[in-house]
């Protein structure tokens, strides 16, 4: 009597593993969107951002006449605090993943570190439009609280302080972001950017000769206009001058270091 075995398949019949695929660029800023909010110092300078917006709200409410709490009037005055810390949110983006010594396991993940920084970048870009998402809210409530409680409560508005709204958050936060990608350290780069844009505004009021550049290089000077509805053809220019020398600048020299340094 004879067994009949059956044939074990080859290697050729084999079905072959699908090849890995790289994440997609949503799927990587849907990971750093996620990264944001992960750290204890992000998460809680999210919370402070929301609590900062919220307060200059409630200050007014409790401040200003009765006839000048509008829903413009409520707006506004929070864009210049949020917008001083969203550039230390985008610090923390970048230098977090050096700091927690997460960049050799990312990097691993995907090895092309331009598609990461890209994320890291589309990411703060949305968390600073959602700021002004959050103004907004706060605004509202703000002026639904004010027809509550006297005041006028109108719901007067120049919509074109939305996109200079918008235009004045992703400027601060990719301005430290380029602080962050140049330094890749936290300390030194939140340094930076807090004491470096100081000294020149100082240096700038006290010698004469640079008051000229200051205009065109002070983007306190130059982002200050954005706070307001009018802004001329002028301030447009003195304000593509200066994001390009401390945004376009930083993030390319800081893209270029980050691609040749060694992870370890």
């Amino acid at each position: 009597m004879t067994t009949a075995t059956a044939p074990t398949p080859t290697a050729a019949h084999a079905r072959p593993e699908p090849a890995a695929t790289s994440p997609s660029l949503a799927r990587l800023t849907q990971v750093e969107l996620r990264k944001l909010a992960d750290t204890r110092a992000g998460r809680w300078l999210l919370i402070t951002i929301g609590l900062i917006a919220v307060a200059i709200v409630v200050v007014q409410l409790f401040v200003t006449d009765a006839a000048e709490q509008t829903f413009s009037a409520f707006f506004e005055p929070s864009l210049l605090p949020v917008g001083l810390l969203l550039p230390v949110l985008g610090i923390l983006s970048i230098t977090s993943e050096w700091s927690q010594r997460t960049a050799l396991t990312t990097f691993a993940l995907v090895p092309r570190r331009e598609r990461v920084i890209v994320a890291k970048l589309t990411a703060v870009v949305l968390a600073a439009l959602g700021s002004v998402l959050v103004s907004l809210v706060v605004a509202a409530a703000g002026t639904l609280a004010a027809k509550a409680t006297g005041g006028a409560g109108a719901w007067t508005f120049d919509w074109r302080m939305l996109p200079h709204a918008a235009v004045f958050q992703v400027g601060s936060v990719l301005l430290g972001a380029g602080f962050g990608l140049l330094l890749l350290n936290t300390p030194l780069a939140i340094v930076t950017y807090l004491l470096l844009p100081t000294v020149w505004s100082v240096l700038a009021a006290m010698i004469e000769g640079l008051r000229g550049p200051a205009r065109w290089l002070d983007t306190s000077y130059t982002m200050g206009a954005l706070l307001g509805p009018d802004v001329t053809a002028g301030q447009w220019a003195r304000l593509g001058v200066s994001l390009v020398v401390w945004v376009l600048l930083p993030l390319v020299a800081g893209l270029f270091r980050t691609l040749r340094r060694e992870v370890s």
